[in-house]
């Protein structure tokens, strides 16, 4: 049985109090369309508030506005 990868933990240690920063993505600009395509399918399968800017963590997400599927699918 084939299995997919289901969790990736990250640990850190002796971190200065600092403000988040938010990294601009894709690092290498030649090919930010397989990026995009990749962070459309992690949206896809497991919701839009999967992926979230790193300045919006912890903050209230207020009033969620509802987004149709795209037509051109």
């Amino acid at each position: 049985e084939a299995r997919g990868l289901t969790l990736i933990g990250v640990s850190v240690a002796n971190l200065d109090e600092d403000a988040p920063v938010q990294l601009t993505l894709p690092f290498d600009r030649r090919d930010g369309g397989a990026l995009d395509v990749a962070l459309d399918a992690v949206r896809e399968r497991f919701g839009l508030s999967a992926l979230t800017p790193a300045v919006l963590l912890g903050r209230d997400q207020g009033i969620a506005m509802p987004v149709l599927p795209d037509a051109r699918r």
